[in-house]
């Protein structure tokens, strides 16, 4: 149901989860654990299915936060469950509190687990590439950093996302990014259709995680579009599916 970083994994008293579509009780496109509270699927299969995740976590359901995503840069502190059912509008979440696990949902963009082992300080964030190039990873950082936390301590994960040879983009999206930024160029190759590119979104990541002063970064692999464990946008589109389903890949300080 859920895979790990070899990294994150070795820090004691830290448990964390890139969830798998596998393990749950959704049907059809949605087949079967779909975490996604925005999405189409039955609202009751989602909430046993987040019940099933945070079980996996250690933690109740009302302690396994997400918030909604709107593909910013900002990130918000968590120090208990949300007030009622409001979530805040925001695409990462940092906390200090045991027994919290902070989560953010994908299916393609790029899920950042982050720890800084000694303050014990986590971060989640959602990095696609509107965020990526706009920093919800720099405002993770900043935001962990107010809680304790040194930046050149933190080990961050990147999780399962599209990868460069699944994600093409066209003439207009290269140049938002080298416009901003002429070192972006070398994460686009051409592509075998005229004015488009194959983006590298894991190595934009992993270059925004370094140039913030975060070294210790592992990076699953994987890509969401090409392997079936997983939800993919890009991939539904593609299908002509009129919904998608949205993983959860979550972390949590465990009680000392």
């Amino acid at each position: 149901m859920t895979l790990g970083s070899p990294l994150l994994s070795a820090i004691p008293g830290l448990r964390h989860g890139f969830f798998t579509r596998d393990g749950g009780v959704s049907g059809g496109i949605y087949e079967s654990l779909n975490g996604g509270i925005g999405s189409n699927d039955d609202p009751g299969h989602v909430a046993e299915n987040r019940r099933r995740m945070a079980q996996q976590m250690g933690v109740s359901p009302e302690h396994f936060l997400g918030v909604w995503q709107v593909h910013s840069p900002d990130a918000v502190v968590a120090t208990g469950p949300w007030p009622g059912r409001s979530r805040p509008r925001a695409d990462a979440m940092v906390t200090r509190t045991e027994g919290l696990a902070i989560g953010v949902t994908a299916a393609d963009c790029g899920p950042i687990l982050l720890v800084d082992p000694r303050a014990r300080v986590i971060g989640a964030a959602h990095a696609g590439w509107k965020g990526a190039l706009t920093g919800v990873l720099e405002s993770t950082i900043d935001a962990m950093e107010q809680l304790g936390a040194e930046r050149a301590g933190i080990v961050a994960a990147i999780g399962p996302l599209i990868r460069q040879n699944s994600y093409e983009v066209g003439a207009e999206f290269v140049d938002r990014f080298t416009l901003a930024d002429a070192a972006n160029a070398p994460f686009f190759i051409p592509s075998s259709r005229e004015k488009h590119a194959m983006f590298d979104l894991a190595g934009f990541i992993r270059m925004r995680l370094e140039n913030a002063g975060v070294l210790m970064i592992d990076d699953v692999g994987i890509d969401t579009y090409s392997d079936q464990r997983f939800f993919s946008y890009r991939r539904s589109v593609h299908r002509k599916e009129p919904d998608y389903g949205r993983h959860v890949h979550a972390i949590v300080l465990e009680h000392e």
